[in-house]
């Protein structure tokens, strides 16, 4: 089974150990430079569609239509070569999903954990 961690990359501790580090927001983290953020690829393709993350306006109300919405996104278009890909690295690693988010147990990065890892959620 694929072990997969959301974290914050605000509150990112840094390594620990042979990880996978992926950075999983269309849009970069504001106030972090790039030559200082630690992630080994950002992997815009499987971040929420701009329209849809602009709907979803990180609402709790909206969040399970959002994630429902999301997951048919990661099924199809360019985001599912890339799930693939994710897939193949978390069955390999241990798999950090970087994410700014500030609501992280209602964001894509928590809906794409648990598409990593077989959850309905």
């Amino acid at each position: 089974m694929a072990k997969v961690e959301v974290v914050r990359v605000y509150e990112d501790p840094g390594r620990s150990g042979a990880e996978r580090r992926v950075l999983v927001d269309r849009l970069w983290p504001r106030g972090v430079r790039k030559e200082a953020a630690d992630f080994d690829e950002w992997a815009k393709e499987v971040a929420p569609s701009t329209e849809l993350r602009r709907w979803y306006g990180h609402q709790p109300e909206r969040f399970g239509e959002f994630a429902r919405r999301y997951r048919a996104e990661l099924a199809q278009g360019p985001a599912a070569p890339a799930l693939r890909a994710l897939r193949q690295q978390a069955s390999r690693h241990r798999l950090v999903l970087l994410t700014a988010t500030r609501d992280v147990e209602r964001s894509g990065a928590e809906v794409l954990r648990g598409v990593l890892e077989g959850k309905g959620r």
